[in-house]
């Protein structure tokens, strides 16, 4: 017996027919769609905003430049908001080709595929945006007893804009997260559903 799409084993486990399958795959497709592009759009925003920050500075007559590449973290930090916006742009595509196809994603090796993939950029988004952070934090607070000056005082255009950059960065690292979230849910679904079939007889 059947009632709204949703069958009743002998042992009172629901399970859930393809039409309610589909339905709930429409709203998680929908808001991971929603996700990657901001995810792209947010990355290749930060990658710019540090990337292109320079402030030339004169000392005594010396011109001082400087520039992300003096600091190897913002560099990994770019690097990664770069791969970050190259991946989610091609799943988002992938994305807005199943929702005009209407196709529902039962492949369990695609969606592990995805799932690990989600799981690898927010680790790599959230290790870069740990290490911009606390080269950050020397370079606005120095180090004394490590004869580490305070940079900020002299590049102050610059460290704000840093500082832009790794803000971005920490907005992605949390909807790499929340992404993350979706994409397990994607993956466990597909083996909720067959156990609940196994568990049905039916």
């Amino acid at each position: 017996m059947s009632y709204l799409g949703v069958g009743v084993s002998p042992g009172n486990v629901p399970v859930y027919h393809g039409t309610n399958l589909k339905v709930i795959d429409r709203r998680v497709r929908v808001a991971e769609l929603v996700l990657r592009c901001l995810i792209c759009g947010l990355s290749v925003l930060a990658a710019v905003l540090v990337g292109t920050d320079t402030q030339i500075k004169e000392i005594f007559t010396i011109q001082k430049k400087a520039r992300f590449t003096d600091m190897k973290a913002l560099v990994f930090l770019v690097a990664a908001n770069g791969i970050t916006a190259a991946y989610s742009l091609v799943q988002g595509l992938r994305c807005v080709v199943g929702m005009v196809r209407g196709s529902v994603l039962f492949s369990k090796p695609l969606a592990l595929a995805i799932f690990s993939g989600d799981q690898a950029l927010a680790y790599l988004n959230v290790a870069a945006v740990g290490a911009a952070a606390q080269s950050a934090a020397f370079a606005k607070l120095g180090q004394t007893k490590l004869q580490w000056m305070v940079i900020c005082n002299m590049y102050g255009k610059f460290c704000n804009q840093i500082g832009e950059g790794i803000a971005v960065s920490l907005l992605v690292s949390i909807c790499m997260v929340g992404l993350s979230c979706i994409s397990a849910f994607g993956l466990f679904r597909l083996y909720g559903s067959n156990k609940a079939k196994n568990n049905s007889g039916w």
